[in-house]
């Protein structure tokens, strides 16, 4: 459980804060986060969605339910201060049950240092939610050897990060890994794909093994980071590095943000 956090259970169609002394083992089946800084969030449509649809494919696909908590979770966001409120879908006592967690935001940062992941314990590797705790142990090994993500690969090929999507630019081109590999749907990398599309810049999808990034600039985004330039892969290809870019394509991206209510 994540002490830094006020929990909430949707109960009777309102958000009530856990008893912290009720222990119940929780399996994680859906979850939704995204930065709030001053009341103002980026692509919440695109979180609602996401979680919605999870939630449906896991179970519960009782739309107004799932509004009415999205909305609840939202209203008890404060106006300011640095928020990562995360909302969860999970099956207790066999039971299925939406929570919210109100988590103050971690330090962000503007660049990163990665790894490849040498193993692959996801099991549901499109959902977002299911597989967050065996992802952070991948994290957890990364940073023992120096790095701060892991990168994972399927069939060898470049398909996510633990807890981000990657991107890379090959000259004026923005490229992605292709949608059929094993990763989930980032509402960051397709809102960094969104302005490519408002600006004329072309976006391509391309299935590379890590030693192909060589002098590439790798991008790592995610909903409380957004963009970040991956600095070092740790025993991996020699990455390139255009911070002006780099600079200019995370204002943009700060500049969607949009007031809660």
């Amino acid at each position: 459980m994540d002490a830094t956090a006020t929990i909430y259970d949707w109960a009777a169609g309102v958000l009530v804060v856990r008893d912290d002394c009720e222990v119940v083992e929780a399996e994680l089946l859906a979850a939704d986060s995204f930065l709030v800084a001053s009341g103002r969030a980026l692509a919440l449509g695109l979180h609602r969605e996401r979680f919605v649809e999870t939630a449906s494919l896991q179970g519960l696909a009782d739309r107004a339910a799932l509004d009415a908590f999205w909305d609840a979770g939202l209203a008890l966001l404060p106006d300011s201060g640095l928020w990562f409120p995360r909302f969860e879908l999970v099956r207790a006592r066999d039971a299925l049950r939406l929570r919210f967690r109100l988590r103050t935001a971690p330090p962000l940062g503007t660049d990163l240092v990665v790894a490849t992941a040498t193993t692959d314990p996801r099991r549901m590797p499109h959902l977002k939610g299911p597989d967050i705790d065996r992802l952070d142990v991948l994290r957890q090994r990364a940073q023992r050897d120096g790095a701060q993500e892991a990168v994972l690969l399927d069939d060898g090929r470049v398909c996510d990060g633990t807890t981000t999507a990657l991107l890379w630019w090959r000259g004026e081109t923005l490229c992605a890994p292709p949608f059929e590999l094993a990763r989930v749907d980032s509402v960051s990398a397709r809102t960094v794909r969104g302005i490519a599309a408002a600006l004329g810049v072309p976006v391509e999808e391309e299935s590379v093994r890590p030693s192909e990034l060589e002098g590439a600039t790798l991008w790592a985004v995610n909903a409380l980071h957004g963009i970040r330039d991956v600095t070092v892969w740790v025993d991996g290809p020699a990455l390139g590095h255009d911070p002006a870019r780099t600079a200019a394509w995370r204002a943009r991206f700060g500049a969607l943000a949009r007031p809660l209510r």
